[in-house]
């Protein structure tokens, strides 16, 4: 029994996706639980699987298509042709005798003549044809047989065009006719390069110099590539200009001395790795300093609801990271309970699941700060952008050696940039700044994180 392949609900606030790669090919058998289609949405990937053994016999909607929830993607059925059109619920008509099959066709053949004789299924409606839905509905209403159209989209798909061009007789793509040619019409000029002159015998204003040709460049010699942004980059784009629209976004800078921190993790991070499994990085006293600012500064971990201020009790703490798609900033779950050794293995987990596609809307979702490090890239300096409905954010950038005044000499120290976004609508100029200068005490004393916990 055939069996619709449905897209499956995929989370709050999510009814749409793009379909991002078939797994299977119209044809081949299928198993229970297989996957067979990755569904792209503007958060994570979802793959959807067979809910039952067959062979895949229709697939409805291409790679690179749009589908809400509930939208049928495609057909499952007991073998090759065991089902019809799936989405409009159109039965499969019985196999016709040979003798009705229909007469090969010779080339250019018009459409009526390919289509004498089909009665193995009704015209235009052949279900072992790949075609889309706007070129079976144009077959149908034309008397059109899709087997004996050549199709020119994506594996052979039968298009709109090649429907229509089998109907005119022309290859897909002509125009029914060219555009008339118009001769460019020009002001007769007497010999002699002199102005020409007017039917009342007055002399017409002399032309202007020819300018050379300034129309942009054709994309004909391959400089150019164009390509769909995916639906993880239009609403990374859409936030962030969402973001500069909505809040009073300002930045504020200071910078740290990593000395003590560097010091520590060259002593510690052999004894830290062989017991833990995992390097004890930059960001976990970072994230410990962060939370014990936000003790220090409430408004910094809230976010604006309406006409109400939420101030948040909890440290879920956001960790940008880059992956091949884009910027993603999965959460870490009260992240002040954690020890060192927690923060980094969180880390680690999330960065894997991240530039894995394996993220689940439970990871995205909830943060109350963040915490971005254009500094593995190679960044001295940046203005971070806020993560919406969240009031602040923290961009950390390359540690760089630079000479420093240290008790009235200059010395060589290892020194970062830190940078603080915060919405201005509720987090004044010194809550930002005192917030920035707490972060900088607490990693430049390692030891009193320790107290923070």
């Amino acid at each position: 029994m055939a069996a619709e392949i449905r897209v499956p609900a995929l989370g709050e606030s999510i009814v749409e996706a793009t379909v991002s790669k078939w797994r299977k090919k119209v044809g081949e058998p299928v198993k229970a639980g297989e996957t067979l289609v990755e569904l792209e949405t503007d958060k994570i990937n979802v793959e959807v699987a067979a809910e039952q053994d067959g062979v895949l016999e229709q697939i409805a909607q291409p790679e690179g298509a749009n589908v809400n929830v509930g939208d049928v993607l495609g057909i499952i059925g007991t073998g090759a042709g065991a089902s019809g059109e799936g989405s409009n619920g159109a039965q499969t008509a019985a196999p016709a005798p040979p003798a009705a099959q229909p007469a090969p066709v010779a080339a250019g053949d018009t459409g009526e003549a390919q289509t004498a004789g089909a009665v193995s299924a009704p015209v235009g409606r052949r279900a072992d044809v790949a075609a889309t839905p706007v070129a079976r509905n144009v077959a149908a209403a034309e008397g059109v047989d899709l087997s004996g159209v050549s199709g020119s989209g994506p594996g052979g798909r039968v298009t709109k065009g090649d429907v229509t061009a089998q109907v005119t007789g022309r290859p897909a793509g002509t125009p029914a006719s060219p555009p008339p040619q118009t001769a460019p019409q020009t002001p007769d000029r007497p010999q002699g390069g002199g102005p020409a002159a007017d039917d009342g015998g007055r002399r017409a204003e002399a032309q202007p110099p020819q300018l050379p040709n300034l129309a942009p460049r054709a994309a004909t010699d391959g400089r150019e590539e164009r390509m769909k942004l995916s639906r993880r980059r239009q609403t990374i784009a859409r936030r962030l200009v969402e973001a500069q629209h909505t809040a009073a976004m300002l930045t504020t800078f200071n910078e740290i001395d990593m000395s003590a921190v560097v010091e520590l993790r060259k002593r510690r991070n052999p004894e830290f790795e062989k017991r833990y499994g995992v390097k004890l990085g930059f960001m976990s006293f970072f994230v410990k300093a962060v939370i014990g600012a936000l003790k220090f500064q409430p408004r910094l971990n809230a976010e604006i609801q309406g006409d109400e201020l939420v101030l948040k009790k909890y440290y879920d703490i956001g960790i940008a990271v880059a992956a091949e798609e884009g910027l993603v900033v999965p959460v870490l779950r009260d992240a002040d309970r954690l020890s060192f050794a927690e923060i980094e293995k969180g880390i680690a987990d999330l960065a894997a699941k991240a530039r894995a596609n394996q993220l689940s809307l439970a990871d995205l979702q909830g943060g109350t700060f963040t915490i971005t490090n254009g500094g593995i890239f190679g960044s001295l300096m940046s203005t971070p952008i806020l993560n919406a409905p969240q009031v602040g954010i923290l961009g950390m950038h390359a540690i760089k050696e630079r000479p420093v005044a240290l008790d009235g000499q200059v010395v060589i120290r290892p020194m970062m940039y830190v940078a603080l976004s915060y919405d201005h609508r509720i987090v004044d100029g010194s809550e930002a700044v005192r917030f920035l200068v707490r972060v900088k005490e607490l990693v430049e004393d390692p030891e009193s994180l320790l107290l923070e916990g």
